[in-house]
């Protein structure tokens, strides 16, 4: 069974780490056992702010587990099923529509804040190669697709 709970949005990530480190730190074996029965899979999903799922079989011992945890504001009433959140389990890549002599800017690393013209594309490395163009000299550089934004002309 899954179960929801609200979170400070922004500190699901966190939240998560506690709940994992609060079952390492429990030494005593039968709290062990309960909690690792109790607590199957944690889910944080970036689709899925201010929330984190978890999967348990039983529900009083996964509500015990979150009780004092800094962070955790509450729990939904009722159970989910995996259908209810398939959509967040899947990873889709985000299909980025890009041409040779397309201009961009550089959006992360050392040409941070660059523009560029568009020299080759990889698609199968995820790369291409721009050619600065608000420098003295033009300068040509192989980055990754994911550090651009296409400027729109």
């Amino acid at each position: 069974m899954l179960f929801a709970y609200r979170v400070t949005a922004g500190q699901e990530s966190i939240v998560a780490d506690l709940l994992h480190e609060k079952i390492k730190k429990d030494k005593s074996k039968a709290a062990e056992q309960r909690q690792f029965n109790a607590l199957k899979a944690l889910i944080v999903s970036p689709r899925l702010k201010g929330y984190l799922i978890v999967e348990s079989g039983d529900e009083l011992e996964a509500r015990k587990l979150i009780t004092n945890v800094p962070h955790v504001k509450g729990a939904l009433h009722s159970s989910m099923a995996i259908g209810d959140i398939a959509e967040l389990l899947e990873s889709k890549p985000v299909e980025i529509v890009i041409n040779r002599g397309d201009l961009v800017e550089i959006v992360a690393g050392a040409f941070k804040g660059e523009k560029a013209k568009v020299v080759r594309i990889d698609k199968d490395k995820e790369e291409l190669t721009v050619e600065l163009i608000e420098v003295a000299v033009p300068i040509p550089v192989t980055i990754k697709l994911n550090t651009i934004k296409v400027i729109p002309q």
